[in-house]
């Protein structure tokens, strides 16, 4: 009773046949489940801040608060 041999010839081309496109697929859900789990609600979380921001009302709090050293406050 002997041990079968390994085969070794073309092991490589026949895991790779295998591997390859799992690990291709794989790849591709990952990278939409990033895109439509992270980056889509980041987007839609950035235009909803972006509607509702006044950049003038920002910028007059912030200099009546002293932020710009070269603005002078309203106060002053």
């Amino acid at each position: 009773m002997s041990l079968a041999k390994p085969a070794m010839r073309g092991l490589l081309g026949k895991r790779l046949r295998f591997h390859l496109p799992i690990a291709f697929a794989l790849s591709l859900v990952a990278a939409a489940a990033f895109k439509y789990g992270v980056t889509e609600p980041r987007k839609q979380a950035y235009a909803d801040f972006y509607k509702q921001y006044d950049t003038t009302k920002e910028f007059n709090n912030m200099r009546d608060a002293g932020v710009f050293e070269s603005v002078r406050t309203t106060g002053e």
